[in-house]
């Protein structure tokens, strides 16, 4: 009997000890709980309820205002983010719980790790913390401050092929009034100011009457480029004016290029959100579009920091973490700025583009949209009149034209005639029997028509098909293909695929659909370019490259290599005799006295290429959509490098000239000089 009463006795005091432990155990976690709440606050930079979770005795030492104002100037000055605590112990002394716990964070200066202890009191049967500032650091006193230097890092600058800088790290001016020198002509003065910088005399007033402005005060009104001297010499004259020198970003090029560069202005509340943690602070330059956006990561110097604890009197007491100074590195292009400089003067009145590329190596010579905007606006401060004057231009200046897609017109005959030849359903000796200008399959197709422009005499083969630009030939080409095997030597030319680029490249396409070619007059219209086919610019660079390369699409690209080697984006698109066939069926485009292209012919050299005319028509009867002039053309064995060009001009409807024959003579400029 005694030895039952023994275990009973001794299971009633280990039941009574698990009670008891769970109890304990219980108010451990929620004591855990409650700190681990407040760090999550403090990552959602939630400080006022960071407030309402301190206790009594801490609140009687800091006000609410003065707790948010210390805790969000010191975390968000940092960049701290990421906050991660790992606790390692638990005691409980009385009535006050301390943790120690192991804390981790980010900033802007590197990650910063230490050891702390917090302690946590019940009040009114919650637990609150027993906030101080060592609760931020150990070794912060309230009467401390966290302070933070940098040295600015150099951004790196974008260069062309020769090393001429395209997005340089140069100096611009900045135009500002030192008011108690306006004079007693006050109000006309600063009339003269307003129209000379385009800024409003509101503006300039609220500026130079803000409460920090005395008589002698530089006020800064706006930035002009460092070498208008003309605008600076008519500044000058007017009393008052104050113009100093400011490091600054400079696109030597302006419009010229912009398009490809882009351009830098100050990192925003969001950029800094999606960048956390990256070494970006307030003060930070960013890319916002274009090559400057595209190779941000190597562009972008990270600037030296240090954050430290200072005391009352500017003691530095301890360094919590730092980092060196790290420039940026510079990009050097493919780009050929006296082309890229060329062809834009040559295209600058036109809605259009030009791509120029070698087409054996792939590097791209030039990459012009027009019209264009000029980036150094949007470094200097671009007014809001400036920007709704771009956003608002009926000819979209801020539009990338080479990135988009677009109807290639005729000269997509060349790809239908090589998938044609390479998959066996075409010969170089295949005719059709039509005659006149207009056919149709059968009847079925009501009242649409294929038409094309010229009769010709001689065989309705692809040579002269493409001499002559014959829609029709190529319309029955398309249908002999048939749908299955047209569609699937697109895929294997990269239709529907993104292709390679440090800028986004819209996808060329076949189709609006999931069902491709669903007609069999829209298969038909494809085969010379219409129905739903759209090409990128860059893309059908690429295409017509395999003309002059046996077969194999090069890769385009932009960034300079010393004697990389050669990459291809497509292999063996065509067999080398298809390649080689159609290149000289291009060269007769060109030579030919009856080729569409003959204007193009300069005597000793040998360019092979293709006229095109691309209509936007919703519907047969549609005359308001207007029409985009092409021409694509590459050299063979031209001087040191060859060039393959693809160009495009929009609304040639009016054109007197044609689209692809007014290209003509701006392209005949990089050779006729």
């Amino acid at each position: 009997m005694k030895k039952i009463l023994c275990i009973i006795l001794v299971l009633s005091i280990l039941l009574s000890m698990l009670f008891l432990y769970n109890i304990l155990g219980k108010k451990n976690n929620k004591v855990q709980e409650t700190f681990m709440t407040y760090i999550s606050l403090i990552n959602e930079q939630k400080y006022e309820e960071m407030y309402n979770m301190i206790s009594e005795t801490a609140k009687s030492s800091i006000s609410k205002e003065d707790f948010i104002k210390r805790n969000k100037n010191i975390y968000e000055g940092i960049d701290a983010v990421n906050i991660n605590v790992d606790i390692t112990d638990v005691k409980k002394e009385k009535e006050v719980t301390k943790l120690t716990y192991n804390e981790n964070m980010s900033t802007s200066a590197g990650n910063i790790n230490f050891s702390n202890i917090v302690k946590i009191v019940k009040e009114n049967k919650e637990y609150k913390i027993n906030w101080s500032s060592s609760l931020i650091f150990p070794e912060l006193r309230n009467t401390d401050k966290v302070r933070i230097s940098s040295i600015e890092a150099e951004r790196g600058e974008i260069l062309d092929r020769n090393d001429e800088k395209l997005a340089s790290n140069g100096n611009i001016s900045k135009v500002g009034i030192v008011p108690g020198k306006l004079g007693e002509n006050k109000e006309e003065e600063i009339l003269k100011i307003s129209e000379l910088l385009g800024v409003s005399t509101d503006y300039i007033n609220s500026q130079i009457s803000a409460s920090y402005v005395q008589d002698d005060t530089f006020v800064p009104i706006k930035k002009v480029s460092a070498d208008n001297t003309e605008l600076k010499e008519k500044l000058l004259d007017i009393p008052g004016i104050m113009i100093t020198s400011e490091a600054s970003r400079v696109y030597p090029l302006g419009e010229e290029i912009a398009h490809l560069i882009g351009y830098v202005q100050p990192i925003n509340e969001e950029e800094l959100k999606e960048n956390a943690g990256k070494g970006y602070n307030s003060d930070s330059l960013i890319g916002k579009t274009g090559l400057e956006f595209a190779y941000e990561d190597t562009l972008r110097g990270i600037d030296g920091v240090e954050i430290y604890i200072e005391d009352e009197n500017g003691n530095r007491l301890k360094t919590l973490a730092k980092q060196d100074k790290k420039d940026g590195k510079d990009v050097k292009l493919t780009i050929d700025s006296n082309i890229q400089k060329q062809v834009y003067n040559q295209m600058k009145e036109d809605k259009g583009f030009f791509v120029v590329m070698q087409p054996k190596t792939g590097e791209i010579f030039a990459c012009v949209s027009t019209p264009s905007y000029n980036s150094n606006d949007f470094v200097l401060g671009i007014t809001n009149s400036q920007w709704d004057a771009l956003n608002n231009d009926e000819s979209k200046p801020l539009y990338n034209r080479f990135l988009q897609s677009y109807c290639p017109g005729s000269t997509f005959k060349p790809i239908t005639a090589a998938i044609g030849l390479t998959t066996g359903k075409l010969t170089t000796d295949t005719t059709f029997s039509y005659s006149g200008l207009s056919w149709q399959k059968d009847k079925s197709w009501g009242s649409d028509y294929i038409t094309t422009l010229t009769e010709y005499g001689g065989t309705k083969n692809i040579a002269n098909a493409l001499i002559h630009s014959d829609n029709i030939f190529f319309a029955q080409a398309a249908l002999q293909i048939g749908s299955k095997t047209f569609c699937e030597s697109l895929d294997k030319l990269g239709f529907n695929e993104q292709i390679d680029f440090p800028l986004t490249l819209k996808k060329s396409q076949y189709s609006n659909s999931d069902k491709a070619m669903s007609t069999e007059k829209k298969l038909a219209d494809s085969g010379y370019g219409q129905g739903d086919i759209l090409v990128n610019p860059i893309h059908i660079a690429s295409i017509y490259s395999a003309f002059a390369n046996e077969g194999n699409m090069v890769k385009p690209y932009i960034e300079y290599k010393e004697n990389g080697a050669i990459e291809y984006l497509k292999e063996n698109v065509f067999t080398v005799d298809v390649a080689n066939t159609i290149k000289e069926d291009l060269i007769q485009v060109v030579e030919n006295p009856e080729g569409t292209a003959n204007d193009m012919k300069i005597n000793g050299i040998t360019i092979a290429g293709k006229t095109g005319t691309a209509e936007l028509k919703n519907s047969m009867n549609d005359t308001e959509s207007g029409t985009l002039g092409w021409f694509n053309c590459f050299t063979i064995n031209y001087e040191s490098n060859d060039m393959l060009i693809v160009s495009m001009v929009e609304n040639t409807q009016d054109n007197r000239d044609g689209g692809s024959h007014y290209l003509i003579k701006k392209i005949r400029s990089l050779f006729v000089k």
